[in-house]
């Protein structure tokens, strides 16, 4: 194999997870559901004028203790809030409003805009809402969450920030660049330095990385490389992989909902 393919394999998900495909019509079909059966949801709200910059919003009964707002993943070229309503299901049960935000994706917008997308959308978020805000991203939103930590990044709201969870983050950037999908990334040696959260300094923000013990092993790194370069608590959830990682967002008593809103 070429260095390219070689580096292709080894941030691959589907191929090496039993019925891979088939999560995102579960998870869509998952999502769909909750949303049908929801009674305190916003869909769409504005938080700029792109055609992809808006979030849901979904509201517990009763007043929220805080808010959970969740990055989707998808290598920044793919995927919406859409497709993983239902896991707001956890933070919703257990008192607080759940926001999940889309943004522009590759190759209209370049990695450091998605970056400014999702600091605009928090900005909109937290202007609306009271109390703690908990960061929670999966993949590339790993990535996105784990950037808002950054110094770069202080905003007027970062002090409500109670945690940042990257789950499964990409922290560093630049073994992107040897991948195919860098055609449509766009990502360099400058941006691989100015948007990889291993190579900023983290703010005075709780920060917690999480991914599955039977993740891809580059996976493993990357959620590594972010524990040794920042002050940062790292959880290898065993025997789950890149696509079941995230099920912990779905209860309330999970481990994984028990880390972040502790």
């Amino acid at each position: 194999m070429t260095p390219t393919e070689v580096t292709d394999q080894a941030y691959a998900n589907s191929a090496y997870i039993p019925g891979g495909h088939s999560y995102f019509a579960r998870w869509a079909d998952q999502a769909a559901s909750f949303r049908s059966v929801h009674r305190h949801a916003e869909l769409g709200v504005p938080y700029g004028d792109g055609a992809r910059q808006s979030y849901d919003i979904f509201h517990p009964l009763g007043s929220a203790k805080g808010t959970v707002i969740f990055v989707h993943g998808g290598y920044w070229l793919a995927g919406g809030p859409r497709d993983f309503s239902h896991l707001a299901a956890g933070a919703e049960t257990a008192g607080y409003a759940c926001a999940m935000p889309s943004y522009t994706l590759a190759p209209e917008a370049r990695i450091a805009d998605i970056t400014r997308d999702i600091a605009a959308a928090i900005g909109t978020i937290a202007w609306r809402t009271t109390g703690p805000i908990y960061l929670v991203g999966h993949s590339a939103g790993g990535h996105l969450v784990a950037r808002m930590a950054c110094v770069d990044m202080v905003a007027d709201w970062s002090h409500r920030v109670a945690r940042v969870m990257a789950i499964s983050p990409i922290s560093d950037l630049a073994p992107l660049m040897e991948t195919s999908m860098n055609a449509m990334l766009g990502i360099d040696a400058t941006e691989a330095l100015t948007e990889s959260p291993v190579h900023l300094t983290q703010q005075n923000m709780a920060v917690t990385a999480w991914v599955g013990g039977a993740e891809r092993p580059a996976f493993l790194d990357q959620a590594q490389w972010l524990r040794t370069a920042w002050d940062c608590d790292l959880t290898i959830e065993a025997d789950l992989h890149h696509f079941d990682v995230i099920e912990g967002l779905e209860t309330p008593h999970s481990a994984m909902m028990r880390a972040l809103l502790r």
